[in-house]
């Protein structure tokens, strides 16, 4: 039995939204690779439960395969189901993982083995005929982080919900979005958002920056009201450290930031033990919020490194 067929029938019209990635069998082999490749190119990844290195393979197709947006397809074979080994013997498949890529009805392309993810990306690329969607996902979150650096909280959204559209487990989008939502002052939705993060042994830094940044806001939010009062007790006495340190809470509640750090540094300046060395942690909060690459933080950090060394 020919079961790649010397000519097959023209592809059925594509549905829309169809399926990218999907498993299939020697009785689906000839309508979703053959006749599916005459208009969109596919890759058939051959497998079996008991190979290690195709479980490591496995999803990083998946991955790249749904960041081509449609332009490449992907079927998996299980080669261990016995009606599925006849595929494997004509297409001469001797170790697993293998992928063939199908393109026109016919094999063009294919490799044996766990490639690097980078290595994966190119040669899917190559037969998508261009750059993946994943790379639209990467200068997205770099808009993104760019957009956080100049507080302009709404193109910050924007940038990480258009990544998440392709990559929606991106732990530094899904930080970015909260990091930007916590800047509109959309608390909740900013705390919804960091539900959607996925559990990994190690917080990412990002992550921990959102965290740092809702505690900062709360914290602020409770003692905004008290702004002006706050600003009268400081002025009346100097060296009240807790009215000053509840000043610059109050400050980075109502978003300024160096105002609040220099309050902080003058604490420490003053009186760097006072408290437990409150103000130096809390400073150490603010830096973590903001990000150590931001100009406010890089600033603070050399100003701070003059007061505790001098």
């Amino acid at each position: 039995m020919d079961i790649l067929g010397a000519n097959p029938a023209p592809a059925p019209a594509a549905v829309p939204g169809g399926d990218a990635v999907k498993d299939v069998d020697i009785t689906t082999f000839m309508q979703d690779v053959v006749q599916a490749s005459m208009t969109t190119p596919v890759l058939v990844d051959f497998w079996a439960p008991w190979c290690g290195p195709c479980k490591t393979l496995g999803p990083m197709l998946e991955k790249i395969v749904k960041a081509s947006n449609g332009k490449v397809k992907l079927v998996k074979v299980n080669i261990d189901e016995p009606q599925n080994q006849p595929l494997a013997q004509q297409l001469r498949i001797q170790s697993i993982p293998a992928v063939f890529a199908f393109s026109g009805g016919q094999p063009v392309d294919g490799f044996v083995g766990a490639l690097p993810e980078s290595q994966l990306k190119k040669f899917v690329e190559g037969l998508a005929g261009g750059a993946l969607e994943g790379d639209t996902a990467t200068q997205m979150i770099e808009a993104g982080k760019a957009a956080l650096g100049v507080q302009d909280w709404t193109e910050a959204a924007t940038a990480f919900s258009t990544a998440l559209g392709t990559e929606p487990e991106n732990v530094a989008a899904l930080a970015g979005l909260a990091r930007a939502l916590v800047g509109m002052g959309e608390i909740e939705e900013a705390k919804e958002v960091l539900t959607q993060v996925p559990e990994a042994p190690v917080e990412h830094a990002d992550v921990a920056a959102v965290r740092a940044a809702l505690a900062l806001h709360e914290e602020g939010a409770q003692a905004a009201g008290q702004l002006k009062p706050l600003e009268d007790a400081v002025a009346a006495n100097p060296n009240d450290h807790q009215a000053r340190l509840d000043y610059a809470t109050a400050l980075m509640g109502a978003n300024r930031q160096q105002e609040a750090i220099d309050q902080l540094l003058d604490v420490v300046k003053r009186d760097r033990k006072w408290n437990d060395e409150a103000a130096r942690k809390q400073l150490v909060k603010i830096f973590e919020a903001l990000g150590p690459m931001d100009p406010l933080v890089v600033d603070a950090r050399r100003r701070l490194s003059s007061i505790l060394f001098a």
